[in-house]
């Protein structure tokens, strides 16, 4: 998509992810919720973008971002301890694993936190996706758009219902999988996008625009499937 609308070769990871990469913790944690009733399937789902997926976009960014070409490989290997979110987690293995287990009032209010961290992880969705003023010029085609959110809404879906059927995947794994690659853009897309200044434009739509249509998108499929 990227060569049809002759992009630069540095914007191509970002458009990639913006009809590729799911979010599938800040809205997918909800919608599996509501919609499955469980969000163990997830941790596959993020696993995969996380370990395999995200090191490989962070690769081909740091490689167009510097002038000689070349792939700072500290920059990438540090990013576990730059990123709080992973750090955060690192740290919680950690924890659990040694069994080390807090005071009993530290551990009453760490327990009010899992009930908070949906509506508090929309609420900084949205925020993140408001921009005063644009970083650049860089236009936002609607026709390159309209491409994006069709291959993420409608496309991505209809292959993972195909690719379940060829598998004979039960009527409860089928949703599963099919609500899963129905998720909209996921936000890591626009923060990428900002880290490495290219595609932000592109980026940011796409997360408000497919995030806004997938309300409609995932009932349907819920409708019809469950």
């Amino acid at each position: 998509m990227s060569w049809l609308f002759d992009r630069e070769p540095g914007e191509r990871p970002i458009r990639g992810m913006a009809p590729g990469y799911v979010n599938s913790a800040n809205l997918g944690i909800p919608i599996a919720t509501q919609v499955l009733g469980n969000v163990s399937f997830l941790a596959e789902v993020v696993l995969l973008q996380v370990l395999v997926v995200t090191p490989v976009i962070l690769v081909a960014l740091d490689r167009h971002s510097d002038p000689a070409g070349r792939v700072r490989v500290r920059r990438i290997a540090s990013l576990p301890v730059r990123n709080p979110v992973i750090l955060a987690s690192l740290l919680g293995v950690a924890c659990s694993a040694a069994g080390l287990r807090p005071p009993s009032a530290v551990g009453a209010s760490l327990a009010l936190l899992p009930g908070a961290a949906v509506p508090a992880a929309l609420v900084a969705l949205g925020a993140s996706l408001h921009r005063t003023a644009p970083s650049r010029a860089e236009p936002a085609g609607s026709v390159e758009l309209a491409m994006v959110t069709g291959l993420k809404l409608v496309a991505q879906p209809a292959i993972a219902y195909a690719a379940g059927l060829a598998l004979h995947l039960s009527a409860p794994q089928l949703l599963a999988v099919v609500v899963c690659a129905g998720l909209p853009t996921a936000q890591n897309t626009f923060i990428f996008a900002q880290e490495y200044g290219v595609g932000e434009a592109m980026a940011n739509r796409a997360v408000l625009v497919t995030t806004t249509l997938s309300l409609a998108t995932l009932a349907a499929v819920a409708a019809l499937l469950g």
